[in-house]
């Protein structure tokens, strides 16, 4: 039987998901670049959070080089690159221009290394590169997501494995949870749970793919089994994010990253799945079905 605690936490969580929920659905329907500017919002606030926690074990992350990492997300959401995405041409200009930013990113930091030695070490700098990759690189597949052909249909591909993957999860993981899963990363998991989540967010995916196959303007017909793997790739992959997440956390002991939502915590604690999600829908869509 649940303790009163538990159900009112549950209550907190729900009502708290459902707002998120309305508003996400405001943004992504109200088209491209409102969600490019939200992501690059989300993203500042994510990098932000993670610097935060890394600052609770000691370190000390150059912060304006994880903020300025956030930038490609805003030109990536107005469509800068989408016209030619498939083009080889701009592909090996976006390689050169990123690899100029990373160089000039490591010369940045190596000279703060180098005449504030007091202040900064190799430790901070490699934590400042691994915030920017880990929170502004990944949440930039979102709206790469939504610049490929029919991508209004396929972004909610992201948000079907993150929130179903999670919601199944905490509820078969609540009601028949039994057996401990990764304690020593988060002591609430389950491998009921898991399994749980893995499954529903495969059966609501093959859903959403007769959905868009049979009902969408864009018709795409495109075979279900494609569907089926990508739902059981975002079931995985969802909770690998959510581990790692909880795993950043028990290191830095600290309960939140913070407390934009009521229940679930910050953005890197709501978004943590659609950071491995996201990359994961991107190449798959990129390399075999719309290949």
């Amino acid at each position: 039987m649940l303790r009163k605690k538990d159900i009112n936490a549950m209550k907190t969580r729900i009502i708290s998901a459902v707002i998120g929920l309305v508003l996400l659905f405001a943004v992504v329907l109200s088209g491209k670049y409102l969600l490019g500017i939200g992501i690059f919002i989300l993203a500042l606030i994510g990098v932000h959070e993670f610097y935060n926690a890394i600052g609770k074990a000691g370190y000390k992350p150059v912060r304006i080089i994880g903020y300025i990492s956030c930038l490609p997300i805003l030109f990536i959401g107005m469509g800068v690159t989408s016209a030619k995405v498939y083009s080889y041409i701009s592909l090996f200009k976006s390689i050169n221009y990123f690899s100029l930013g990373m160089y000039a990113a490591l010369v940045f930091l190596f000279v703060m290394t180098i005449f504030l030695h007091d202040r900064y070490n190799i430790a901070d700098i490699a934590l400042t590169l691994f915030g920017a990759f880990y929170v502004a690189f990944l949440f930039s597949f979102v709206p790469l997501t939504r610049n490929l052909p029919n991508g209004s249909y396929f972004i909610w591909m992201v948000f079907i494995g993150a929130f179903v993957t999670d919601t199944f999860a905490y509820f078969t993981g609540v009601f028949f949870g039994k057996t401990k899963f990764l304690p020593a990363i988060s002591a609430n998991k389950t491998l009921e749970g898991s399994i749980g989540g893995i499954i529903g967010c495969t059966v609501m995916m093959v859903l959403y793919g007769m959905f868009i196959n049979s009902y969408s303007p864009v018709n795409p017909d495109i075979p279900l089994y494609h569907f089926a793997i990508l739902g059981l790739l975002n079931g995985v992959l969802s909770q690998i994010g959510d581990w790692s997440a909880s795993a950043i956390k028990r290191y830095v002991k600290i309960k939140d990253y913070g407390k934009i939502m009521p229940g679930h915590g910050g953005v890197l604690d709501r978004f943590d799945s659609i950071l491995f999600i996201a990359p994961v829908v991107y190449f798959y869509l990129s390399f075999v079905i719309l290949a």
